[in-house]
């Protein structure tokens, strides 16, 4: 996941200060709110003369095409739109830069439809547009992995509230760019709240069921109605590389992976007809509660002696909520 340093966040040092900091400190790119002022068009100048990273511009304004013009003249990389600001439907002008929408936490992502064929991504505020040092809003959370069902080929782009907690959630689902500010500039040294953002995580506000798949969005079957088809039926339209077995009452009966899958053929390899649910199924398999918070799951992780890749989450009644996957957080570190 990159993260693109909000560079007027930072209140108490010049703009060429911030620019060379966040360069030297390793910032993917330099985010530039528009809050419907032209004069941020003069600071591209300032970047573009101190470093060669991206710039990803977000203007905030009801009359967009009057900055048509200065988006062709400075070529900003990235340019994303406030929807809840617009008037009309929207004429993109023809520059190399990427199209993005963005849309607060109080909008349906289902906005995004219209203009599906012109953006590449979505921006989801978080916190209040142009503002500065709000908490995360946790309900985005699922509207990240709502988006990314319905439209897995865009890239999302999330604004506000990224601390280092918020970051770690964010790579692990899948996040493509975080945008962040106050945090950066509230740390002792930028380097530090970099490293952070990328890489590690801290103190923990959120719970496992803030950030989990769902159990309407994970493959789930009851134990006690299906055959083995139903399972590789289930296990290939989940698309997660597994399917979780529950009995009628919601409790976790076991999972069956496609390493489970393989076990269980190679045991009846001479007579494939001999294999059962039985046979693929890993009764007791790592599971999760719901309100296990951040710092909790990553140290329980880090405590087993083998790697994970998903695991079950379960509520209090050792009844199954949802799952958890690690698949983007691997793919996003490297």
């Amino acid at each position: 996941m990159k993260i693109s340093a909000s560079i007027y966040s930072n209140k108490t040092d010049l703009l060429e200060n911030t620019i060379k900091n966040l360069h030297l400190n390793g910032a993917d790119m330099f985010h530039v709110d528009c809050n419907d002022d032209i004069g941020v068009f003069n600071d591209f100048k300032t970047i573009r003369a101190l470093s060669n990273k991206p710039i990803d511009l977000h203007i905030i304004t009801p009359d967009p095409e009057k900055y048509f013009p200065y988006i062709k003249k400075e070529k900003p990389d990235y340019v994303t739109f406030q929807f809840e600001e617009i008037l009309g439907k929207l004429q993109l002008p023809k520059t190399p830069a990427k199209y993005g929408l963005a849309i607060t936490s109080n909008t349906s992502i289902d906005v995004f439809d219209e203009y599906a064929e012109c953006f590449s991504f979505i921006l989801i505020m978080a916190t209040t547009p142009g503002k500065s040092g709000g908490q995360f809003n946790k309900e985005n959370f699922e509207k990240i992995r709502a988006f990314k069902r319905r439209y897995p080929e865009k890239a999302v782009h999330v604004d506000g509230g990224v601390n280092a907690e918020v970051s770690f959630i964010l790579r692990n689902m899948g996040v493509d760019v975080a945008v962040s500010g106050s945090y950066l500039f509230n740390e002792t040294h930028v380097g530090t709240a970099l490293l952070n953002l990328k890489a590690n995580e801290t103190h923990s506000t959120y719970c496992v069921k803030d950030f989990m798949h769902n159990k309407n969005e994970i493959p789930l079957l009851i134990y006690e109605n299906c055959q083995l088809k139903d399972i590789l039926n289930s296990i290939e339209t989940g698309k997660m590389g597994f399917t979780i077995l529950a009995d009628k009452t919601g409790k976790l009966e076991g999972l069956i992976s496609n390493a489970d899958v393989r076990k269980g053929l190679l045991k009846h390899i001479e007579d494939l007809n001999k294999v059962n649910i039985n046979d693929v199924m890993n009764r007791t398999p790592v599971t999760i509660n719901e309100n296990t918070t951040v710092k909790e799951m990553l140290e329980f992780i880090r405590n087993k002696k083998f790697p994970i890749s998903y695991m079950p989450v379960l509520d209090n009644n050792e009844k199954v909520s949802g799952a958890l996957t690690f698949f983007n957080l691997i793919k996003g570190e490297l």
